[in-house]
């Protein structure tokens, strides 16, 4: 069997384990699991926490993102949307909004929240994919507390390759992953929750592989990780 087969069946399981662990999560207690500042939300409150994020991670970065284009002209993905806290308020920047989710639970809740968001558009994915987008290209990807529960770097590393192919040129990646390591991450692999760890030395090797360059990073060593991926 070759490496690339075991690769493929490994990331598969873990995909489906995924799926199943966020879709019990959204059952019990979705808002909480999608930021857990607090247990019981106010749907207002919540979503509010979303429009903070745009305006902290988007907003303040338009010209990076954007440079002379309006962003009303542009298509953004969202990678892990859970309920649309944030696909909401992308929507109210971008043209365009796909938001993807590994759970079908997460996705139903979003479609009910973005009914009367005309530009925003959800879809459940494999988890380790975005088949479910056809062939959509986008004008700037995006993805925040998503990739830190990501157990496996090989999941993490096909996203970056699958956001690549679907990236116009000079596009935008702009997403956050886990670089703090530690004992209990190492021990727990398979565990849906505490993600694999990203170095800086992983993140140079993942843009250079899936056709980026790496135009900043922050918070290397950190739970909050960002790295900002140009596609060539």
């Amino acid at each position: 069997m070759s490496i690339n087969l075991i690769r493929r069946i490994k990331m598969a399981v873990l995909a489906q384990q995924m799926r199943r662990d966020w879709d019990r999560r959204s059952r019990e207690n979705a808002l909480h699991y999608v930021n857990t500042q607090q247990e019981a939300w106010d749907e207002s409150e919540f979503f509010s926490t979303g429009e903070q994020n745009v305006q902290d991670q988007i907003l303040s970065d338009l010209e990076r993102i954007c440079g002379v284009r309006d962003p009303r002209s542009m298509r953004a993905l969202e990678i892990g949307c859970g309920v649309g806290r944030m696909t909401r308020a992308l929507a109210s920047v971008f043209g365009e909004v796909h938001g993807v989710d590994v759970s079908k639970e997460m996705v139903q809740r979003a479609r009910r929240y973005l009914q009367t968001t005309s530009n925003a558009h959800v879809h459940r994915n494999s988890g380790c994919d975005l088949r479910a987008l056809k062939n959509l290209e986008f004008d700037f990807a995006f993805s925040f507390i998503v990739f830190q529960h990501v157990p496996s770097r090989d999941i993490i590393d096909n996203y970056v390759a699958e956001v690549g192919r679907r990236l116009v040129p000079g596009a935008l990646f702009k997403f956050q992953v886990q670089g703090y390591e530690s004992a209990e991450l190492s021990r727990r692999r398979c565990d849906t929750w505490l993600g694999a760890s990203v170095s800086e030395r992983d993140a140079a090797e993942m843009a250079a592989r899936h056709g980026f360059e790496v135009e900043h990073s922050m918070g290397s060593g950190t739970q909050y990780y960002w790295l900002w991926f140009r596609k060539k």
